[in-house]
């Protein structure tokens, strides 16, 4: 008997065709019969980030090359939306009185050539009443110039509005022998995805739009555009072909992709719609942004006792998912991997004039982590004691039960000691600090730094189910229908491995459909690292359901008892107990059910929980003293998510997640002037991690499967990010504590390594 493919390194089944011919995104659907005319769709953007609207001039514009139509919210009758999660605050799609950031759209433009666009959009005149802008998140909280008059206040989301308890302040660290206070930034930072947003849309003969969407989440979607055009249920479908990178930003519609129906159907034709990346840039959703106050006190011997921190997220331009990113996603993880007894967090989110904030690979969780980090190490550097004993010292000891952290949240398993154990032992870090000692005592003009982070993280923490469906089809094949949706992690390869596994069924004769509403109308999407755990474990359960129908029918053809009916995997057939060589194939059972809806299967699955994946990393980077400049020498990594299914996708998802997360500890940052331009928004001028930056990642496997699904798997498609983040920002720091330096904000540039030094210098602490 064969054993299962599980676990094994299989190889990716999309790679053959994107290698080759190439994937198919939205815009290169050029073949579909519904987008034949299309016009092509431009977006004016706001020049100005606060301003009064006074009047729209197109006139010029509509006597440029190939404009046949310019639209502004008065022309398609757009209405006020209120915000998720501040109804006080509202917005039309396309701006009407009030623009907010540079970058809103404001009209749109529709031409014959995509190229006519830009050329046209720059020709429409738009008379601003400039107002105060607000771009620091500490000075829009107190301003008296409110974004969103109708809220009062730039303070659009606090935590302790909704019950949570508020800081208590000093008070609680009245028992610590040592105290440590920081203030910590956790920069802006863009997602730049591959494939920047684009969209299609079409009204078929029966009055259904029909719309293409690089999105995470095509169910999703399909209801917020039906919402924005008041349409009633089955009157749109939304299909996603390939898409190319979403990392959280291509969760939700934004506002361009819901005005794209009533475009189209206002000009009567179909609408493409392809942004720049200068758009994407300042349009597509920011992540991160916050400002962390950290308090921990403890002993001298190393326990941490108390940790405080008030956390002031930049909620950007629009209340939307990144409002509550801290209270619901930073707040939980913030004590990480530490018994800590005494805990407290305080979250307030705050509109600033700025692209507005959303979900971006680890959403809320790797903020948590490197807030929690950074603390350790200023405790560790405050008691002159080393950072990774400091850690040992106060990790919750390994457990294989639910435990319940002092802030409230529930983990599923843990061994918090023995990843740290194993990344130590694999970078040799007696030796690295040996090499360390060495340096700093002869001087060397570049010195190195050793950072060291264990993190924990939630995944699959928004969304408790997820659909599936598998068919058999009448040549024996089997398609694999997902809510799920891939951008680049390898899900048909993993859905069909899970499939297969159950069914024998061989991994060439499976394949996986997604994002298209009317062959899949439920789905989760893909979002917070929830796709195995439960879109393959929805296809696992799934399948196996399937196999438990197939060999009744398999009985009845065999004129069987069911108990007698014996499934070979190996063979893919069902035979009598006895008699392998009388079998019934999945094509025999198929073409034998055809008259009764074939051979389907469709499950819906609940998951016991969320996960909680840990790790730990330890960076090593050379610093020069005399530029700057940082070059990661090292990075070790041990993860563990549960049970693995394809090691080879699992250290896919590892790399790119360290990749990220090293970007913001050291390059990328958004910027604003202080009138609210943006000055980063271009590839020139936003800085972003390549392979010349990076070394080799040294990835080390760990298994701690977790009682909350069948397949014990946890995510792991932000696991990288989170814990790379503060072991680089660490390691940059480290090469510098013996000049003084105890903190740099990221990202820590050569620009900003080069002036902490010399401010140290000029304080005779080098």
């Amino acid at each position: 008997m064969a054993g299962s493919i599980l676990g094994n390194r299989v190889l990716r089944k999309e790679d053959p065709k994107f290698l080759t011919t190439g994937g198919v995104y939205v815009d290169d659907l050029n073949s579909e019969p519904l987008l034949v005319g299309a016009l092509h769709a431009t977006f004016v953007r706001s020049t100005v980030a606060h301003a009064n609207i006074a009047s729209i001039d197109v006139s010029d514009a509509l006597a440029s090359p190939g404009v046949v139509a310019i639209y502004t919210a008065a022309d398609l009758d757009l209405q006020p939306v209120a915000a998720t999660f501040n109804p006080m605050a509202k917005r039309t799609l396309l701006a009407s009185n009030k623009v907010r950031y540079v970058g809103e759209p404001v009209a749109v433009v529709l031409t014959k050539l995509a190229n006519q666009g830009e050329d046209a959009a720059e020709k429409v005149i738009v008379d601003y009443d400039t107002l105060e802008v607000l771009i620091d998140i500490e000075q829009a909280m107190t301003s008296t110039t409110h974004i969103y008059e109708e809220c009062g206040s730039n303070v659009v989301f606090d935590s302790t509005a909704i019950g949570m308890p508020d800081n208590t302040g000093d008070a609680m660290f009245a028992d610590c022998e040592v105290v440590v206070k920081g203030r910590y930034v956790n920069q802006r930072v863009a997602p730049c995805p591959l494939e920047v947003r684009a969209s299609a849309a079409a009204w078929d003969n029966e009055g259904r739009l029909i719309q293409w969407m690089s999105t995470q989440h095509a169910q999703g979607a399909r209801d917020t555009i039906q919402a924005a055009n008041g349409l009633e249920a089955g009157k749109i479908r939304v299909i996603t072909p390939d898409v190319g990178g979403g990392f959280g930003a291509k969760i939700a519609a934004y506002p361009e992709e819901l005005v794209l129906g009533a475009v189209a159907k206002k000009a009567g034709v179909p609408i493409r719609w392809l942004e720049t990346r200068s758009e994407s840039m300042t349009a597509l959703g920011h992540g991160r942004a916050q400002i962390q106050y950290v308090t921990i006190g403890g002993t001298k011997a190393g326990k941490v006792t108390a940790y405080q921190m008030h956390v002031l997220q930049d909620s950007g331009a629009w209340v939307d998912l990144g409002a509550i990113l801290a209270p619901f996603m930073t707040r939980p993880m913030a004590s990480g991997v530490y018994d800590i007894p005494k805990i407290e967090i305080r979250t307030t989110s705050v509109a600033t004039n700025t692209t507005p904030v959303v979900a971006y690979r680890g959403a809320g969780r790797p903020e948590a982590t490197a807030a929690i980090e950074r603390a350790m190490d200023m405790f560790a550097a405050e008691i002159g004691k080393d950072a990774a004993e400091v850690r040992r010292i106060n990790l919750i000891p390994k457990f294989l039960e639910p435990h319940a952290t002092a802030i409230g949240q529930t983990y599923d398993v843990g061994d918090y000691e023995e990843s740290l154990d194993r990344v130590l032992a694999a970078a040799d870090y007696t030796k690295l600090r040996a090499e360390q000692a060495a340096r700093r005592a002869s001087g060397s003009v570049k010195q190195l730094g050793i950072g060291v982070s264990v993190y924990v993280e939630i995944t699959a923490g928004s969304s408790a189910g997820e659909a599936a469906k598998i068919e058999v089809t009448q040549d024996g094949r089997a398609i694999v229908y997902t809510g799920t949706s891939p951008h680049g992690q390898g899900h048909v390869t993993a859905w069909s491995m899970i499939a297969s596994d159950q069914t024998g069924i061989p991994l060439d004769k499976i394949d996986v459909v997604w994002g298209d509403t009317d062959l899949v109308p439920k789905g989760g999407g893909t979002m917070g690292s929830r796709s195995l755990q439960q879109g393959g474990v929805a296809v696992h359960v799934a399948a196996g359901e399937l196999v438990e129908q197939a060999r009744k029918h398999a009985a009845r053809l065999l004129e069987a008892n069911e108990e007698d009916v014996v499934f070979d995997k190996e063979s893919a057939s069902f035979h009598v107990a006895g008699t392998p060589a009388v079998a019934k194939s999945w094509a025999d059972l198929s073409i034998a059910l055809a008259k009764d809806g074939g051979l389907v299967q469709e499950t819906d699955y609940v998951a016991q929980g969320a996960t909680f994946p840990f790790g730990a990393h330890v960076s090593v980077v050379e610093v020069d003293t005399e530029t700057g400049q940082v070059k990661m020498l090292r990075h070790v990594a041990c993860d563990d998510a549960g049970k693995v299914l394809n090691p080879l996708l699992l250290e896919g998802q590892i790399h790119g997640g360290i990749a990220q997360g090293a970007a913001q500890a050291l390059l990328e940052e958004v910027r604003y002037d202080g009138d609210g331009n943006p000055i980063t928004s271009n590839f020139a001028d936003y800085a972003f991690i390549s392979a010349a930056e990076l070394p080799s990642f040294e990835v080390i496997h760990m298994e701690t499967p977790t009682p909350r699904n069948p397949l014990g798997a946890k995510g792991i498609g932000e696991s990288g990010t989170i814990g790379s983040t503060p072991a680089v920002q660490s390691a940059v720091i480290d090469a510098l504590a013996h000049l003084g330096v105890r903190h740099i904000d990221m990202p820590t540039t050569a620009e900003r390594v080069w002036s902490e030094i010399q401010k140290q210098k000029a304080q005779g602490n080098s």
